[in-house]
């Protein structure tokens, strides 16, 4: 008879799976072939090759100023100062419109001799190229209705962009008193609204901090805004403000002053 001996009795080995095509040392450099190991993971240096290759200004900033680039070489400027003047000067223009003063002023920065830069730029008024009568008049007319600007304001933009006196004040001419009010009630009138539920003397002093930057005199500046709060029933003398009209020289009068 057989005692048993209280041990459970192995279970048979199953027979070794045969090895496949995707098993055994073959299979194995096959897959590492197949899936190679990443690169080195040190990182490139991050420096490039060519220090001075690297351009630090940005392009876009080339782009907006015409005079950031210069195409010519220096031997070529010296052989015909003439012909790298009308290269500055055409770039600019393209760029935008400009005063005879700021392309002379660009061309003596740039080195062009002040003989041909003379000679190209009367070139350029005879074509009519530059005219500072008609910078001025198209200078007063946008800035006055697309920023508000004050006659005052416009004279000193104008005299920056060394506009001669006599265009300046024949552009100035044609803005009219009444127009520069219509316009500085209407910039009142803007920021006025634009200040509701503030004190009423941070709004004053909003408003008149507005018109003074825009150019006005402070006697104007003083009646559009105590006009501008009285239409909306506001009184500043309740309030303890005085507005009352600020003496107004004759040179406060002049839009070119």
């Amino acid at each position: 008879m057989t005692v048993p001996s209280g041990k459970r009795s192995a279970r048979p080995c199953r027979p070794g799976r045969p090895a496949g095509p995707d098993t055994g040392p073959a299979a194995a450099a096959d897959r590492k072939a197949a899936d190679p190991e990443p690169a080195d993971p040190e990182p490139a240096d991050p420096e490039p090759a060519d220090p001075e290759a690297a351009d630090p200004e940005p392009a876009d900033r080339k782009a907006a100023d015409p005079e950031a680039a210069d195409p010519e070489p220096a031997d070529r400027k010296a052989a015909d100062p003439e012909a790298a003047a009308r290269q500055i000067c055409l770039r600019m223009l393209t760029a935008a419109p400009r005063t005879r003063a700021q392309l002379a002023s660009a061309l003596t920065r740039r080195g062009v001799p002040a003989d041909a830069a003379e000679a190209m730029l009367g070139r350029f008024a005879e074509a009519g190229l530059i005219d500072d009568t008609i910078f001025a008049s198209a200078w007063v007319e946008s800035r006055h209705h697309g920023r508000g600007l004050a006659g005052r304001a416009l004279a000193a933009e104008l005299r920056h962009r060394g506009v001669p006196e006599d265009d300046l004040q024949a552009a100035l001419s044609r803005l009219e008193p009444e127009q520069e009010v219509a316009t500085a009630r209407a910039l009142a009138a803007r920021r006025l609204a634009a200040t509701a539920g503030q004190p009423l003397s941070a709004r004053i002093r909003r408003l008149a901090g507005v018109l003074a930057r825009k150019g006005y005199s402070q006697a104007l500046a003083y009646r559009v805004v105590r006009e501008a709060l009285q239409e909306q029933g506001l009184d500043p003398a309740a309030a303890g403000i005085d507005l009352s009209d600020a003496p107004e020289s004759e040179q406060d009068m002049m839009p070119g002053s």
